[in-house]
This record gives C-alpha cells, sequence and structure tokens, in this order.
C-alpha cells in the first residue's frame, strides 16, 4: 500500500513538473524573459529562459502539500510534527524567492549568504539541523551554540554547491537527482512516510525538469531552481539522517553530494591560491576543464554523471557496513587525487611545487647544519687521519659523491684512509664513493684553499656523478667558512705530518663551479 503511494506520487511530480517547466518555459519565451550569454564563463550560445525554478518548485510544493494532507487525514504513518514540516517549507520558500529575485535583478554574494543563514535558522528552530556530531561531542547532543553553526554551514554549503555546478545543461538537476536517491533510501532506514514523500516529490519535479533541460537545454535552473534544489537536499539530509548512528549521519549526507561539494572545495582553493576574489566566477571549475579537454557538452554531462553515481554508490556502501567508512574515505580521497592531477588546475600544481621546495628547505637546512659541523670540527682538526674521517663523514650525506685534489695536495693524501685514489691525467688524485662503477665526475664544486688569506695550499674539488636529486646546500657557506677551516686544518696537518713539506705559493682564495661532459675527469 505505502509503496503504491511513493510510486503515485512519482509519477503526479513527474507528469506535473513536465506540464508546468513546458508551461513557464513557453510563457518566458513569449515574454522576452530570457538569459543571454553575456559572461564569458557562460557555455550557451543562444538566449534560453532561466525560470526553471519556477516549474520545479511549483509541482514539488502543489504535490508535497497533498501527500502531507493526505496522510494526516488518513493517519497512515507518522508524519512530521507540525513545527518541522513548517520550518522546512517557510525556509524553502524564502530560499527560492531569493533566487527568483536574483535570476530577474540582481543578489550580492553577502546578501545571499545572509538570506540562506536566515532560512537555515528558520531550519534549525523548527528541529531540523546538526545536532549530534563526534567530532565534537563524542555522540551526545550539541547544543545551539555547536549545532547551530554547523547547520547554516551546512545549508550554505550545500546550497551554494548545486548553484556553482550549474554551469552545463542539465549538470546540476541532474547531479542532484542522483543525490535524491540516496537521501531516499536513507530516509528508509528510519521509516517516515512524510519524509520519504518529500524526497520523492522532489526527484520527480527534477526528472521532469530533464526533459527540457538535457542537452540542448531549452529552459535553465536559474539561481531558483539550483539553490532550491540545494537547500531542499541538505534539510532532507538532516531529516532522514537524524537517527542513524552518528557518524554515518554525517559522513553519508557528504559523500552522497560529494560531487557538488569536491566542486566548491575546488573553487575556493583555487581563487584563494592565485590571489582572486573567492566570488567572482570563472571557467575553471570541474566542468569547464572537461571541456578545454575537448569533451562535448553531452559527453562532460555524462562523465559527471558517472562521478555523482560513483559517491552515491559509494555513500550508499556506508549505509549497509559502516566498517567500511574508512576504506570508502581511502578510495575517494585516490580518486579526487588522481582527477585533479588529470584536470590539470596551475593552481595544485605551483601547490605541489611550493610543498616540495618547502621539504627540501627542510632539507637543505639539515645539509647547512652538517657543513657547520663539519666546519667545527675542522677548526679543531690537527691531523690528516681525523680531516678524513670529517671529510668522509659530511660530504656524502650532503649529496657529493667524491673529491678531487690538485697535485700537490695529493701528495700530502698518500697513505692515509683515503688511499688508494685514482690518478687523472692532469696528475690529479680523486676518490668517489657509492659510484656504482662510475669514475667520471659531471658537475665540480672547485675551492681553491688558501691558509691565512696567504698561502696558496692547492685545489679541492667536490664531486657529483649522479645528477637526479638538487644538491641541497648554501653554496656561500661552502665557499667561505668551510673552505677557510680546510684550508686552515689542512695547513695544520701537513706541518705535522711533513715537517719539510714545500713552501706554499702564494695566490688567492677563490671557489668557482665546474660543470664536465661525462667522460671527462675536469
Amino acid at each position: 500500500m505505502i509503496a503504491s503511494a511513493y510510486l503515485l506520487c512519482f509519477l503526479v511530480s513527474v507528469a506535473l513538473s513536465l506540464f508546468l517547466t513546458r508551461s513557464v518555459r513557453n510563457y518566458a519565451n513569449a515574454r522576452g524573459w530570457v538569459a543571454t550569454p553575456e559572461l564569458d564563463r557562460h557555455v550557451h550560445t543562444k538566449s534560453v529562459p532561466r525560470l526553471g525554478g519556477v516549474a520545479i518548485f511549483g509541482s514539488f510544493m502543489v504535490v508535497a502539500g497533498v501527500a502531507a494532507s493526505l496522510l494526516k487525514l488518513t493517519g497512515f504513518a507518522p508524519v512530521l510534527p507540525t513545527r518541522m514540516a513548517g520550518s522546512i517549507f517557510a525556509s524553502a520558500l524564502i530560499i527560492f524567492l531569493l533566487g527568483l529575485y536574483d535570476d530577474v535583478r540582481f543578489v550580492g554574494p553577502y546578501w545571499k549568504f545572509a538570506i540562506q543563514s536566515l532560512a537555515a535558522v528558520i531550519l534549525y528552530t523548527g528541529g531540523v539541523g546538526v545536532h549530534r556530531f563526534d567530532l565534537l561531542s563524542s555522540g551526545r547532543t550539541l547544543g545551539a551554540v555547536a549545532g547551530l553553526p554547523l547547520t547554516i554551514f551546512w545549508v550554505l554549503l550545500i546550497t551554494n554547491a548545486f548553484n556553482l555546478i550549474d554551469g552545463l545543461d542539465g549538470l546540476a538537476a541532474g547531479s542532484a537527482w542522483f543525490s535524491t536517491v540516496v537521501v531516499f533510501v536513507t530516509s528508509l532506514r528510519e521509516p517516515n512516510a512524510m519524509v520519504t514523500l518529500l524526497v520523492i516529490a522532489l526527484a520527480g519535479a527534477i526528472l521532469g525538469f530533464l526533459r527540457y533541460n538535457f542537452h540542448p537545454a531549452s529552459i535553465f535552473l536559474g539561481d531558483s531552481g539550483s539553490m532550491f534544489i540545494g537547500f531542499m537536499l541538505a534539510a532532507l539530509a538532516l531529516t532522514g539522517s537524524d537517527k542513524a548512528p552518528t557518524m554515518i549521519a554525517v559522513t553519508i549526507p557528504v559523500v552522497a553530494f560529494g560531487f557538488p561539494i569536491l566542486d566548491v572545495a575546488l573553487a575556493v582553493s583555487r581563487r584563494f591560491l592565485s590571489g582572486k576574489p573567492l566570488f567572482r566566477g570563472d571557467r575553471d571549475h570541474i566542468h569547464h576543464k572537461l571541456l578545454q579537454r575537448g569533451l562535448t557538452q553531452r559527453g562532460a554531462v555524462l562523465v559527471l554523471y558517472g562521478v555523482t553515481s560513483c559517491f552515491a554508490l559509494l555513500s550508499l556502501v556506508l549505509l549497509h557496513d559502516a566498517a567500511m567508512i574508512a576504506v570508502v574515505l581511502a578510495v575517494i580521497g585516490i580518486g579526487i587525487v588522481l582527477g585533479v592531477q588529470r584536470l590539470g588546475y596551475v593552481e595544485f600544481s605551483e601547490l605541489q611545487d611550493v610543498l616540495r621546495r618547502t621539504a627540501e628547505r627542510k632539507r637543505a637546512i639539515a645539509n647547512n647544519v652538517e657543513v657547520r659541523r663539519a666546519v667545527e670540527a675542522l677548526n679543531s682538526c690537527t691531523d690528516f687521519l681525523k680531516m678524513c674521517a670529517i671529510l668522509q663523514n659530511t660530504l656524502p650525506t650532503i649529496g657529493f659523491d667524491g673529491f678531487r685534489l690538485g697535485p700537490n695536495l695529493g701528495e700530502t693524501f698518500l697513505g692515509t684512509p683515503f688511499s688508494p685514489m685514482q690518478g687523472t691525467t692532469n696528475g690529479e688524485l680523486q676518490l668517489f664513493w657509492n659510484n656504482g662503477g662510475k669514475s667520471e665526475s659531471i658537475w665540480e664544486l672547485k675551492l681553491e684553499l688558501n691558509a691565512a688569506s696567504t698561502h696558496r695550499l692547492g685545489c679541492f674539488s667536490l664531486l657529483r656523478i649522479h645528477m637526479e636529486s638538487p644538491l641541497l646546500v648554501d653554496f656561500n657557506l661552502l665557499s667561505g667558512e668551510f673552505r677557510m677551516a680546510l684550508s686552515e686544518a689542512m695547513l695544520r696537518a701537513m706541518n705535522g705530518h711533513r715537517p719539510s713539506a714545500r713552501r706554499a705559493v702564494p695566490g688567492n682564495g677563490a671557489a668557482a663551479v665546474k660543470v664536465a661532459s661525462a667522460g671527462s675527469s675536469d
């Protein structure tokens, strides 16, 4: 019996929506109430009426009103309390009138948010709102201090989310229809015939409207339609899941409305990262990106229908098995990351680079600390053994693959822990570690070692044979403090190890970066 009533309600809603949508379209065309493609972000190329919300609102209110009256008269099933039902219908009327005025005139974003917030307050005072939230209250009932702001946020988010995705023929209405399926199934979990009938009436109104809104559309939703649909889904989702387990009550609506929520999140993030006004429209929504990749309007809408249906199915998985929440959220997270990468948002590419540079900066700080520690150790170094240990511990850590000594310095390292070293055609000596069989450098930082700024000891070169990763270290630190500490340590070691060493030749203390081609030792 009740199933027949649901089916009848749906069919009547579809039929009435078909009739009203066609009537509103024809009347608007006759009166010249059409939207011309003026803004750059507009996709349509001809003038089309944008008063489809009138047909959806009218068919929904008629069917919902009749169904509510019949249920109350027959007493067949429990109905919503009068106060709760009144708050839903009153706030829905406010949202519809706000959207209708915006379709005819213009309403700024702050006025929209203010009036939408007022509707959310009316909804909450009628008993429809966020009353429990695990993260804040561990299952306990929330007071108005927390519950009212959360309700306002939820209403603003979903209402404007469906408004934002209304950029292609049939996109917002079709995505909303998939969401009504989830809300319908959720309402059956804690049976309330009135809530279920409201969802069915909304689903029928949307489906009838889609007949004229799918590409090529002859009528648009307008703000009156997109905001009304978004608001009703937000309100019905709260009503239908109010008695469900807390985490499920929170998660299922969020997942069910995943696509419009994702589009809002991306829009806000993009505009914030690029320094653009948050409330100024652009051509970088998800549907715009799909068009830029070569999809037709119809193709882009069908792809996004698939995305919306995937979100809907995942939310129903949670309804069936709450233990799957971690798996579902992981799947959604991976899908979002891969999808955003495929869409090619330059703002998020830049953000990835910033995060990478931040991580590299942390590593660079660590490398610089290692160099400074080596400078401290070299300042007290008096023999070759200790100096060799300092170099061997520091240079591989900061990214170097070896070092090369000029002819004068090479002789002093014979017999040290670095022996045997490879000789070059220029009479220099070099040493590599973890070289993978290679013995040629492709990058060289040459340091002229000078003790006390007056004695030239020779050249000491830091070498790289692997360039896959960047060298993250302060070059000024290497060519300054490190070079001078190494020079002084080298002179002390030479004087202590070889008292009769040749007198050093005066010279200057320059550091040079040298890039050599593979296969050359210089």
